[in-house]
């Protein structure tokens, strides 16, 4: 079975770089089912390329010419950084008019030892970087970091993000099985960190 890289939702294009996480969130999709709208984004290797992503993007593109791209499927993108790079640079240079938007937990700077943003300025529209909790309590309790100041590096991030002026959007997933977090805190952290602010309603099927 070929590895899926990209695949259609709701006519944007999103691209599936990796399996691997830094967090195991508790409400994730990949917990519960095997696909996104039938196509399964259990990649069969880590070995895939720019060319074997953009080989993809490119017949997708050809059937739906989406005006946006997602860098987000059933892992952590940024754990492909050069990939993602090579990718984003690519739909910049001869596709301008789409948009470039990366889904991240916001733990590239750890992984990495530096901050990447300013690498990824004029290549990344907007980061949706995933904060779910108040304060590090509620984020361990729901993204369940593999290190211990994940919560803090992902505050970084976007605080990154901002000093770049790069467009960041703080998210939180609201109403996991009945739980609820403190929704004016969560605004408030992230509009302090440069950040817009959106809630993510936790629907069982994730999408």
């Amino acid at each position: 079975m070929s590895n899926t890289l990209a695949y259609l939702l709701d006519k944007k294009i999103y691209i599936n770089l990796t399996n691997h996480c830094t967090n195991d969130c508790i409400f994730c999709l990949r917990n519960d089912k095997d696909d996104v709208v039938g196509q399964t984004l259990w990649l069969d290797d880590e070995n895939s390329t720019a060319q074997d992503v953009i080989d993809q993007f490119e017949k997708i593109y050809a059937q739906c010419p989406s005006k946006e791209i997602i860098f987000c499927g059933y892992g952590e993108p940024m754990l492909k950084l050069e990939v993602l790079k090579e990718v984003a640079k690519y739909i910049k240079k001869n596709y301008p008019q789409i948009r470039v938007r990366v889904n991240t937990n916001g733990h590239a700077n750890y992984i990495y030892k530096r901050n990447v943003v300013p690498e990824l300025k004029g290549l990344v529209d907007e980061f949706s970087v995933s904060l779910n909790g108040a304060d590090k309590k509620e984020y361990d309790m729901y993204s369940r970091p593999k290190f211990d100041e994940a919560y803090k590096e992902t505050k970084n991030f976007i605080k990154a993000c901002s000093n770049e002026n790069i467009s960041v959007v703080a998210s939180i997933v609201e109403g996991y099985k009945g739980k609820h977090l403190d929704l004016e805190k969560c605004k408030t952290i992230a509009n302090d960190l440069g950040a817009k602010f959106r809630v993510r309603e936790w629907i069982v099927n994730g999408y």
